[in-house]
């Protein structure tokens, strides 16, 4: 039964139909960008443990990911004006999934970001470096646009993932500013914007006293203790003694 003009119209069997497969459609794509997350973070696991176990210390300090809502990708693509397409939305907005990483100093943020852009399957499309030129509110961060492949059983899917790295002061300015605007609803009092401003450049000044601190670290060749591994992968003397000798007796040395 068709309701009066006094009150809406109710869905038909076929429109249920079409909601349906609309549902289907955007929770497939939801899950594109779900596991293109889940492939950019592999990829920063991997550092992590590499650099954990063969290396001096890990410039890796902490990993979040975040994937943006479907209200707000709707919301996003009605302020922009967007067809309310899904290949529209794919072109439109590139910050449906996001990856930050946090390092320790402002050479390992360019380091870690030269490793990931060298993949041979990621595909960097933007980078904007808001460390060299900051925000005008003092905001920093380097931010990549990157496309990585997510493998599907009916195929291979390109996903767009911004990848986020700053530093661990970077990350404490970003996150109380954020705090900050959350509360005053975006109207922010004037004083606490131009305190904010202040402490952003307090923050780069300590990010620079800590690089400059662990450069003659390194040109004094005192390494820094490692953090403790995540698990033991290094050999014991003993395991590395019997393999030698199982070598030897194979004549493979």
């Amino acid at each position: 039964m068709i309701e009066t003009s006094s009150g809406p119209e109710p869905l038909l069997p076929q429109s249920l139909g079409d909601l349906r497969q609309l549902r289907e459609e955007f929770t497939r794509f939801m899950m594109e960008y779900k596991f293109g997350i889940d492939e950019m973070s592999t990829k920063i696991k991997i550092l992590q443990d590499e650099f954990s176990q063969l290396h001096d210390y890990n410039p890796i300090e902490h990993v979040s990911s975040r994937l943006k809502a479907p209200d707000s990708i709707l919301d996003k693509i009605i302020r922009k004006g967007s067809e309310p397409t899904f290949s529209s939305i794919r072109e439109t907005i590139t910050d449906i999934a996001g990856v930050r990483v946090t390092c320790s100093f402002v050479s390992d943020v360019y380091r870690v970001f030269d490793l990931l852009a060298g993949q041979s399957d990621v595909k960097v499309l933007d980078v904007r470096d808001y460390i060299a030129e900051p925000k005008p509110n003092g905001y920093r961060s380097l931010h990549g646009i990157v496309e990585v492949p997510v493998f599907l059983s009916d195929g291979v899917v390109p996903v767009i993932v911004e990848v986020q790295l700053r530093t661990i002061a970077m990350d404490f300015w970003a996150s109380l500013e954020h705090k900050i605007y959350y509360k005053y609803r975006k109207q922010v009092p004037t004083e606490l914007l131009r305190d904010l401003q202040q402490a952003a450049e307090t923050a780069h000044r300590l990010d620079g006293t800590m690089q400059r601190l662990h450069e003659e670290i390194h040109r004094a060749d005192v390494a820094p203790s490692s953090p403790s591994a995540p698990e033991d992968l290094t050999p014991s003397d003993e395991v590395l003694r019997q393999l030698w000798q199982a070598r030897q007796q194979s004549g493979l040395d």
